[in-house]
């Protein structure tokens, strides 16, 4: 069933929640949580996500808040921290806590601006899994900002601090593909499936070694598992600055995949100054109980608060447009079907 956007701007709350430290420029992250039938969901792409891409989110909200999800194969994940484009000081502080606050072995590390600073950055990180006694893995993400020069440079710099691999290194496929042959660390796909045009067309057999799918991005927990299913390579199942209730979904979808090789992107709990929920949605160690994780009413209020009006509006507005591209793909697919 197809809720309509009465129905949903009915169940909307828009929220505002502080970080603890900027990443993808921002320091509040803002949505709004849908309240429907089956629960609570979360619609909140960031601002350069065009109509198109927004519905995609919007569709993981109502399946969340509406619809249900995929069987569950597994009770709890295993998931990375993540150390956002930071100094290296901040940077081996927030790995030092994630590691012994949360029990996380496997953490993502910013890179792609300056090389002096991702080796610093990735120094400190591996400084503290080694401290901490930790056989731990450094996954970096360059966010598709290197050339392909670039990314040979930086990568013939940085894998002997043990690489387990490297996130869009390049924004163009082909350039990931040469890439791939040029250095001994593994490739994995990201905005090359996530901003697609149709994601579960997208096929990478024999082109890179991983693909990252992260749920909001792809229209939720069953898209995710078609796109798994037509990628042609292992999956990593990641989040999107995600609160703890939107983390549901990604869960959903990693805990139903027959095959979840690697640790998930979900522990970005640890980047929220508060949460919706209470407690927060973090690793303990070093993995993520999987359910369905519903607002505490008290932080939803203050988050709520915190959103001016002139936001709320332009979240109802944003919600109300990609709502109409969510109903033309959901038409589509009917037709289809």
């Amino acid at each position: 069933m197809t809720p309509t956007l009465d129905e949903i701007l009915a169940g909307a709350i828009p929220f505002a929640v502080p970080l603890r430290v900027p990443f993808r420029g921002l320091h509040v992250r803002e949505g709004m949580l849908i309240k429907g039938p089956s629960g609570w969901g979360e619609f909140a792409p960031f601002d350069d996500y065009d109509n198109e891409r927004a519905g995609r989110w919007l569709g993981a909200a109502i399946e969340a808040s509406w619809g249900t999800w995929p069987v569950s194969i597994r009770d709890s994940i295993e998931v990375n921290a993540i150390i956002p484009d930071v100094d290296s000081s901040r940077a081996g502080l927030l790995a030092r806590e994630t590691i012994g606050e949360c029990g996380c072995s496997t953490i993502k590390v910013k890179v792609g601006r300056s090389l002096a600073d991702d080796e610093a950055r990735v120094v400190a990180v591996r400084d503290a899994l080694d401290s901490a006694g930790v056989d731990g893995k450094i996954r970096l993400d360059a966010n598709a900002l290197w050339s392909l020069d670039q990314a040979i440079t930086s990568l013939r710099r940085l894998r002997s601090y043990g690489i387990e691999y490297v996130e869009q290194p390049c924004a163009d496929l082909n350039d990931m593909v040469r890439l791939r042959s040029e250095i001994d660390i593994p490739v994995a796909a990201d905005e090359v499936i996530r901003l697609s045009g149709d994601p579960e067309s997208v096929n990478l057999t024999g082109l890179v070694d991983y693909a990252i799918l992260k749920p909001m991005t792809l229209g939720g927990a069953h898209a995710t598992l078609r796109v798994a299913q037509s990628v042609g390579v292992p999956v990593v199942v990641s989040g999107s600055l995600d609160t703890g209730v939107g983390l549901s979904t990604s869960l959903a979808a990693a805990a139903s995949l027959a095959d979840l090789p690697l640790a998930s992107g979900l522990g970005t709990g640890t980047l929220f100054e508060r949460d919706l929920t209470d407690p927060s949605v973090l690793p303990r160690d070093g993995r993520i109980a999987v359910r369905r994780y519903s607002p505490d009413l008290d932080s939803l209020l203050a988050a709520a608060d915190a959103s001016s009006d002139e936001r709320a509006t332009w979240w109802r507005e944003r919600l109300g447009a990609a709502y109409a591209s969510y109903e033309r793909s959901a038409s589509h697919r009917r037709v289809e079907g």
